[in-house]
């Protein structure tokens, strides 16, 4: 019975192919007799079943990055998640998750749901996640992917990959680019809770007041005066947390409502989506 030669420069064809370990390569080549698509098959099954081994572990690592269209009026975030740091920051990894970025900005899928449905080099997303399972020995995941579209799409990612804004602004002239990076950092830094008042959960808004309404009964004021003070609370809330409201972070004098219009008359924020590793 003849034993199939299996050469170094087979199992680093495969390796190149799969980013798959060496010794991994060469068991799969062996069961597969030296083919190459039987290997590669191997290969993914083995990473199968290194996932469903590992879809009790929390994967709350990983990266968060986003991106634009060409044309500036569309903007894509996505975050692809593993357990460890050292994961994270390998360069096999980092090229992962940046063609799911590309592909989710090439093709506008509706959803993470659509997102792994979409296919790279006829292998779906789902079926690569698979793949990094059984390459990394951890589990991986998309777990979040938004985007929104506007007359103009700014980006922003922070230094360490674990938070990305998009902000989506009303026009494109001059100085929209530089005005919107500011708004998006503004976004990453005090997380509002949406754009303007009208935006706020009407059961947030609810639970607020009556928060405020206790605080006050507790301080010994009039009943006749609490509702007064309690809606006075509650535009404080608006001010504190919907974007539009805010003291614009650079320049205190400002709402980012009034810087926005300072850059061009009539600019405002008409979507935004701030994205954190884990959250």
């Amino acid at each position: 019975m003849s034993t199939v030669q299996i050469s170094a420069s087979d199992v680093n064809k495969l390796r190149q192919q799969t980013g798959a370990g060496m010794m991994d390569c060469k068991k799969a080549l062996v069961e597969a007799k030296g083919n190459f698509e039987d290997a590669v098959d191997y290969l993914r099954k083995k990473g199968a079943k290194v996932a469903a081994n590992r879809q009790d572990r929390e994967s709350n690592e990983g990266l968060v990055l986003a991106k634009t269209s060409v044309d500036g009026k569309r903007g894509v975030v996505v975050e692809v998640n593993c357990e460890t740091d050292f994961v994270a920051k390998n360069d096999e990894f980092v090229a992962f998750a940046e063609s799911i970025l590309n592909l989710a900005a090439q093709e506008h899928p509706s959803s993470v749901e659509a997102l792994k449905l979409l296919t790279i080099n006829n292998v779906s997303v789902a079926d690569l996640i698979i793949e990094q399972t059984g390459k990394t020995g951890e589990k991986v995941e998309v777990s979040t992917y938004e985007f929104i579209e506007a007359e103009k799409v700014v980006a922003y990612v922070h230094s360490n990959y674990r938070l990305a804004v998009l902000v989506g602004l009303s026009a494109d002239t001059e100085g929209v680019e530089d005005a919107g990076r500011d708004v998006a950092m503004q976004i990453a830094a005090m997380n509002p809770t949406a754009i303007d008042k009208d935006g706020v959960d009407a059961t947030l808004v609810e639970r607020e007041l009556e928060i405020a309404k206790e605080q006050i009964r507790a301080e010994g004021k009039p009943e006749a005066m609490i509702e007064k003070i309690a809606q006075g609370k509650l535009n404080k809330f608006y001010k504190e947390n919907t974007l539009l409201n805010q003291e614009f972070v650079k320049d205190s004098s400002k709402n980012i409502s009034q810087f926005l219009d300072s850059v061009s008359k009539g600019l405002t924020v008409t979507a935004f989506k701030r994205v954190q590793l884990g959250a």
